[in-house]
């Protein structure tokens, strides 16, 4: 009887040392060092979001490009130029000769997501497609 109540006494003494050790410490490692930027970008003919898009493609950024979108380089290059400021992506490419129509055929352009950490809304409607990929940076040529 002696026996069986140390390595009872033993066994229990052992388990509270190996579960004390552990118990309460839940390590919660992130999953990347950089904030996240992930976004959906939709190209629509028209002039409101009510159109239903005719092409959307997903861009992500950071660490790397990657995404659907063709130039998930360039794209990401631009925004982050910018700063997540979808408006002021006509700034990178004032002075860059780029001649278009006066037709008016408008295209309006959305992007959903996330913009390092912060959540991103964007609609704009651009007079024609020429415009829109030149005002639009690299972000909106898909």
């Amino acid at each position: 009887m002696r026996k069986t109540a140390r390595w009872t006494a033993g066994g229990a003494t052992l388990a509270v040392a190996l579960l004390g050790s552990t118990a309460g410490v839940a390590y919660s490692a992130p999953a990347s060092l950089y904030a996240p930027s992930a976004l959906v970008l939709t190209t629509a003919h028209g002039e409101s979001t009510t159109t239903s898009p005719e092409r959307a493609v997903v861009l992500t950024c950071g660490p790397g490009a990657t995404g659907t979108h063709p130039d998930s380089e360039g794209a990401c290059a631009a925004l982050a130029q910018v700063k997540g400021e979808f408006g002021s992506l006509a700034e990178i490419s004032r002075g860059q000769p780029r001649f278009c129509t006066r037709e008016y055929n408008p295209v309006t352009v959305t992007a959903q997501g996330v913009w390092q950490g912060t959540r991103v809304s964007y609609e704009h409607t651009f007079a024609n497609d020429c415009v829109k990929n030149a005002e639009g940076a690299a972000v909106f040529e898909f």
